[in-house]
């Protein structure tokens, strides 16, 4: 018998505490933390490889934010991976009701496949191991069961949530007696005394059918008002999009309140958890200090990416991205620099930095929100000088891309090719421009950049004028669903 799987991405996180790498419209699973690959690719490729003779891997059902989609379509392209679906979220609800809108878009064709869910933030060190572990979960859910992944722990970890449970069955799953809240430390420690303790992963497989049932008996508020969002959706290519309105009512909660600990705590609905245990080296990486845990470590426990040169520094994380950053006589500390941000924290106080990101929201400053350099779906802008009515932007076109038709009311601009090739719209005109040639923007006219090229384009504008926000933009036609 071929068990039919869809894996389900949850991409939705905003990654507050790897700030200032992580930003809220370039969230942690975007990141590239080891290698040459996001999170993101690294929870998808593996995915990919659950496949075995009796398991079918379809592409996969993402979901996640509508203003990160195009950084999801253009990460799964560059692993040459297509999404059968991206839900987008109209708000954050938590993940009980993304999951219900994956199960609801699993069904639409009259199938029931078995749903592989993860998180696209998490990284593991043994992928022969977390696959095997996996296809054990799918062979274990194909009867009906809600299976979750534990992991094996190896700390008495005070940030996670614990599931306790029984004897392993002939598969290798394990029936799950209750799921723990984070515990203090020493009633962590008890835990991994006692034995039977695993780490909440947030990854689980069962039938999209027996979700929406599990759902319906526990938080039949949730599965309704989901439906309601899901009846009125909308669709675009591979774009779905739930109602917004409908949405938005919707009750946040996550998985694990609204069904997973309701069903050893009442046997009596006929749901049952099992788990099965992964010891693969996994990580959540949730504050700095777990990059620091599985990033490679010198012979004095420092662990370093970029342009860094260190003196007298031991058991430390530095992150240089645009520029050398150096140390001298510290210890047990974190030092994350980019073009507009640097952090510099206690190691063991990492997950305060989401504080850091909460003072930055509550004075609305942009750091929190935007790199310097900003991703688009046509290609990137990298904001390199500002001052009094006047700001210079690299901008880069990926080829065959277009910005939009647009104007501006208070500002003009001048271009200056860099490389490759332009396509100007310029008020009635159409101009081509190559290397080192430029044109102006008068304020108030209609213009649009188009690279027709094979290569990247790359130009260098300045604005000038009273006011230059990213709002003074009036579009007039947009390839990408913008237009006004």
């Amino acid at each position: 018998m071929t068990h039919n799987i869809l894996p389900v991405i949850m991409a939705g996180g905003s990654g507050t505490r790897l700030w200032p790498l992580s930003r809220a419209l370039y969230p942690k699973q975007f990141l590239v933390l080891q290698g040459n690959q996001s999170l993101f690719q690294q929870a998808h490729l593996r995915l990919q490889a659950l496949g075995a003779d009796d398991i079918a891997v379809s592409q996969p059902c993402v979901v996640g934010n509508e203003e990160h989609r195009f950084l999801v379509l253009d990460q799964l392209r560059e692993v040459k991976g297509v999404p059968s679906s991206l839900v987008l979220e109209p708000a954050g609800r938590n993940t009980a009701p993304a999951v219900t809108l994956a199960a609801l878009q699993a069904i639409e064709n009259g199938e029931d496949p078995i749903l592989v869910v993860t998180p696209a933030d998490q990284t593991v060190t043994n992928e022969a191991a977390y696959v095997a572990a996996l296809q054990t979960a799918i062979r274990a859910a194909a009867g009906g069961d809600i299976v979750i992944l534990g992991i094996t722990p190896d700390r008495p970890e005070t940030g996670f949530g614990y599931i306790r449970s029984g004897e392993a069955d002939a598969q290798g799953a394990r029936p799950v007696q209750a799921f723990v809240e984070k515990p203090n430390l020493e009633t962590a420690k008890s835990y991994l005394a006692q034995g039977g303790y695993y780490w909440n992963s947030g990854m689980f497989v069962m039938r999209a059918s027996r979700w929406l049932a599990a759902l319906g008996q526990f938080r039949a508020d949730i599965a309704e008002a989901t439906r309601k969002s899901w009846d009125v959706r909308a669709k675009d290519d591979v774009f779905v999009r739930p109602g917004k309105a409908e949405f938005v009512a919707v009750p946040s909660e996550s998985v694990d309140y609204a069904v997973m600990e309701q069903c050893p705590a009442k046997p009596e609905s006929g749901f049952v958890v099992r788990m099965v245990p992964l010891d693969a080296g996994w990580s959540d990486l949730g504050a700095w200090d777990a990059v620091w845990q599985v990033s490679e470590h010198d012979a004095k426990g420092n662990a370093v990416h970029g342009d860094v040169l260190m003196q007298d520094t031991q058991n430390t994380l530095v992150h240089a991205t645009s520029r050398l950053v150096s140390t001298v006589g510290l210890d047990n500390i974190v030092v994350v620099e980019t073009p507009d941000a640097v952090l510099v924290a206690d190691r063991s106080r990492s997950q305060d930095v989401k504080k850091i990101v909460e003072k930055l929201g509550s004075q609305s400053r942009s750091e929190g929100t935007l790199h310097r350099r900003v991703h688009r779906p046509w290609g990137w802008y990298d904001s390199i000088d500002a001052g009094p009515r006047f700001q210079v932007k690299r901008i880069m076109v990926k080829p065959k891309a277009s910005l939009s038709l647009q104007m501006h009311h208070h500002r003009a601009e001048h271009w200056i090719v860099v490389s490759g090739t332009a396509e100007v719209t310029n008020g009635d005109k159409v101009l081509l421009l190559s290397e080192n040639q430029s044109t102006y923007i008068p304020l108030g006219t209609v213009h649009r950049l188009v690279n027709p090229g094979t290569i990247p384009l790359e130009i260098i504008e300045v604005q000038s004028g009273s006011y230059l926000g990213e709002d003074d933009i009036v579009r007039f036609q947009d390839n990408y669903g913008r237009s006004a």
